[in-house]
């Protein structure tokens, strides 16, 4: 990279039915909190990098111009980016390209979504190929449920441990999210409170699945000589992976995913992670399906294939063990799609930097930021340390 990227400013919403605001006004409280923590106000900023999903979800075309007042954008250069579930981390890196290009050496980047305002599971049905997987998927448990059984199915895995793991996963992310005051699900579940609830597309339940969520995030990045300006509480980019496939649903292999393994052997190359498990201090993986989280847990080499229930059986990837996933509460919790890739990152610069309250994970340095995205062929991930 041409210079190093800091991130030294984030902002999140609380999320879920939020009525009580505009769009723009959402956009505002995230964008205004971000502000207050670097210090730093709207004419500060050089460039705005602006997403959410792609207009049909959100009933305004070009969104980012309808928030425009709300980011401080006017006069400034200014760039929507979006690919569907995995945009949050898209504009995270389309912030730190404009960054580490040198062109900019303070760049404001907003992902937000107002769910509730729209037909959001409508727009989710509809986005397949209509002639062939839209009528066989119904949208993206549909989809994802077909990835849970090809998973298990090839490495034998037995049903009823799949499920037990899946149920334990989706109680450690409730039991985070009751201490993270932006989530937007926060109730206390026990596992059999999962292995009861309803199937949503087997054996996808209602309970292994992410909500559809209002929120916004916004994060502020800056340039090494301007964060070493402004002395405050830094956290620095260190490698940035994407990759996408196929998204034809049938081809390519979903379950030795190439774009997520490829995504995160990139991040790994220019962090200088050789052994994920022992390197990273905790990991926001995208999981808006409980399976999936196990099945990401192969893909960055947390674990070989096949064995992503063992760290949970193991306790490995919950808070306390080795490796804690989702301290936040994960996408499993909050999912405002545009902004839940950056929710990621932001959550990953809080623990670095010591920011994260009452779901601090002592003595982090170094974590994952990933999200996943478009039909389901993209992937992207973030490493980001305290350390420059």
């Amino acid at each position: 990279m041409a210079q190093a990227v800091a991130i030294v400013g984030t902002g999140q919403t609380e999320c879920g039915r939020r009525t009580d605001v505009s769009y723009p006004e959402l956009v505002y409280e995230a964008v205004s909190r971000a502000f207050d923590d670097a210090g730093l106000v709207p004419d500060d900023i050089e460039a705005v990098v602006a997403g959410s999903m792609p207009p049909a979800m959100e009933g305004v075309n070009n969104p980012h111009l309808y928030w425009a007042d709300a980011m401080g954008a006017g006069g400034k250069p200014l760039i929507r980016t979006a690919t569907c579930g995995s945009t949050g981390i898209s504009l995270a890196h389309t912030g730190f390209y404009h960054v580490a290009s040198g062109m900019f050496d303070l760049v404001l980047v907003v992902g937000a979504e107002k769910m509730y305002e729209g037909d959001p599971q409508g727009t989710m049905a509809t986005v397949a190929d209509p002639f062939f997987q839209r009528p066989f998927l119904a949208g993206a448990p549909g989809i994802f449920s077909l990835q849970s059984n090809e998973w298990a199915h090839r490495y034998g895995i037995e049903e009823k441990r799949v499920r037990m793991a899946a149920a334990q996963l989706s109680v450690r992310n409730h039991d985070d999210a009751l201490l993270n005051p932006y989530a937007h699900i926060r109730i206390k579940i026990t596992v059999d409170d999962v292995l009861n609830s309803r199937i949503i597309a087997y054996p996808v339940r209602l309970l292994d699945v992410c909500p559809a969520s209002d929120g916004a995030c916004a994060v502020i990045m800056a340039s090494e000589r301007m964060a070493k300006k402004l002395g405050r509480p830094t956290a620095w980019i260190k490698g940035v992976g994407y990759c996408g496939e196929q998204a034809f649903f049938s081809e390519g292999d979903k379950v030795v995913w190439q774009s997520a393994i490829n995504a995160a052997k990139s991040a790994y190359s220019q962090a200088g992670i050789t052994n994920p498990r022992k390197d990273l201090d905790l990991a926001e993986v995208y999981n808006p399906f409980t399976f999936q989280e196990m099945l990401f847990y192969e893909c960055f080499g947390f674990c070989d294939f096949g064995h992503g229930c063992d760290l949970v059986e193991q306790g490995v990837v919950m808070r306390g063990g080795d490796l804690p996933c989702d301290p936040s509460g994960g996408t499993l919790c909050t999912n405002p799609i545009g902004a839940t890739g950056l929710q990621r990152v932001s959550e990953v610069v809080l623990h670095v930097t010591e920011k994260a309250g009452d779901r601090q994970i002592p003595g982090a340095k170094t974590g994952l930021a990933h999200a996943m995205g478009g039909l389901d062929q993209f992937n992207g991930i973030m490493i980001i340390s305290s350390v420059l």
